[in-house]
């Protein structure tokens, strides 16, 4: 968090960051989200806690929106799986491009003169004619079945977006979430991306 906290003061609060610091409630999430949210709210430095807290849930920058879930009901938790739930959340930001996550599951998808569709390259020009709701993917479990940590580079100036993975060392990341006592299927869950 000090490192994030160094980088950059634009950042949004996701379901987790929420629940750990009492803001949402736990009662919907798995046991073992469970489990992973009572471990963190108890590590915290308190002054990391006061910060999680300060976050908004949303925030405009440069002609784009960040939500962590959806941008039709950002406390909802919602989850946006398929083209249609896309095309319904096109309908609430008025941004060029709306940033997300939640799903941990990388994709781009873009509307133009009201057509949809998936990109389906990693990296891309975006045209100023169209709009774009961009799922980051993850950094720490990614969901889509590739181990990689996978983030987004957006370069405002030369008006290009690409899905960037890195290899990490993930068998010492298993080690220390099982060191921790966090459950093993988080654990065994990166090695295979899901």
């Amino acid at each position: 968090m000090e490192t994030i906290r160094e980088l950059t003061p634009h950042v949004i609060a996701g379901n987790h960051d929420r629940a750990a610091v009492g803001l949402t409630s736990i009662n919907y999430f798995n046991p073992i989200a469970k489990a992973a949210i009572v471990w963190t709210g108890r590590v915290l430095r308190k002054e990391n806690k006061e910060y999680l807290k300060k976050l908004k849930l949303t925030l405009g920058i440069d002609n784009s929106y960040l939500v962590h879930s959806s941008p039709s009901d950002p406390s909802a938790w919602q989850y946006i799986f398929s083209l249609d739930d896309a095309v319904y959340e096109f309908s609430h930001f008025k941004e060029q491009i709306c940033f997300i996550g939640h799903s941990h599951l990388a994709f781009a998808i873009l509307e133009g003169g009201g057509d949809y569709r998936i990109v389906e390259e990693p990296k891309f020009t975006l045209n100023a004619e169209q709009r774009y709701l961009i799922n980051v993917g993850s950094v720490g479990q990614p969901r889509d079945l590739d181990p990689r940590a996978c983030c987004v580079v957006w370069d405002s100036e030369e008006h290009t977006l690409e899905f960037v993975r890195v290899e990490y060392e993930v068998e010492k990341v298993q080690e220390k979430i099982v060191e921790a006592g966090l459950p093993q299927f988080l654990a065994d869950r990166l090695k295979y991306g899901r």
